[in-house]
């Protein structure tokens, strides 16, 4: 890595960059794992010809990735949270390696801003609902990552169908190609973007859809299904929504982190 780069601390000796022959992982101060994701294109959404579509997933459009980026590797943990926060979140599922739960859209803005301010970066933020189902399809276009039978969906995710109560530990389900893990199921993950009931005007690069100031009565745009949905649920395609607002965690809910990605050398 360029130890000039503005995303390399040299204070900071734990951060790492390695190279494999299938991806470039970056591991930060907080040995928090994040992918490098190609740039590229997709179609976003979901065709009429899907069984188990929903009207907000529609209309289909391509969308440009145009510049590639870092995604965490897992949803952030109730360790990795502890971390940085210096508290848990309240919830009965406080196990370390659990995906982090009962995070409001605006709780996960703290940690992102506190996270940017003690690695001196601006960099980390949450993905765009585009860029999160660019990284969850991995270059495919099929229901899941995985193909179009829900009957494989245990073997990648928790969900509706096998699990018991609560957030998992992440990782223990298989990756999808790109090596991200929990993309279907386990916690529903938060997005920047505002929600809108269809895609008619939303951007073709990848950016988020947001509108005016920030305000507790806009939707934000959640993503993956959790361990509480139905397999149609966990589709790549499929979308959910909530208030922004502390008023409204549930322990369905969680977060990964972004990190737009600067120039480095191997």
């Amino acid at each position: 890595m360029d130890k000039g780069s503005d995303i390399y601390d040299s204070t900071k000796t734990n951060q790492t960059c390695e190279k494999s022959s299938n991806n470039i992982t970056y591991t930060n101060s907080f040995d928090m794992e994040l992918l490098l994701i190609p740039a590229g294109s997709f179609h976003m959404g979901s065709s009429v010809e899907e069984q188990n579509w929903y009207k907000n997933e529609q209309p289909v459009h391509k969308v440009n990735i145009k510049t590639p980026f870092y995604l965490g590797r897992y949803p952030v943990t109730n360790k990795e949270w502890g971390d940085v926060m210096g508290t848990k979140p309240s919830s009965r599922f406080m196990e370390d390696d659990k995906a982090v739960s009962k995070v409001s859209w605006n709780d996960a803005q703290q940690f992102i801003q506190k996270l940017n301010e003690m690695e001196n970066t601006d960099k980390y933020r949450l993905p765009s609902e585009a860029e999160w189902e660019y990284a969850c399809r991995a270059g495919t276009s099929t229901k899941y990552h995985f193909g179009n039978d829900h009957l494989y969906l245990s073997e990648y995710g928790w969900y509706r169908d096998n699990s018991d109560r609560g957030p998992k530990p992440v990782g223990q389900k298989k990756s999808n190609t790109w090596g991200l893990y929990d993309m279907h199921g386990n916690v529903w993950e938060w997005t920047q973007d505002v929600y809108s009931d269809n895609y008619k005007n939303a951007p073709d690069d990848g950016s988020p859809v947001e509108i005016g100031e920030s305000s507790s009565n806009v939707m934000r745009v959640l993503r993956g299904g959790s361990w509480q949905t139905s397999a149609a649920g966990c589709r790549s395609a499929s979308r959910f929504f909530n208030p922004p607002d502390v008023h409204r965690r549930s322990s369905r809910i969680g977060f990964r982190i972004l990190m737009d990605r600067k120039s480095m050398e191997y």
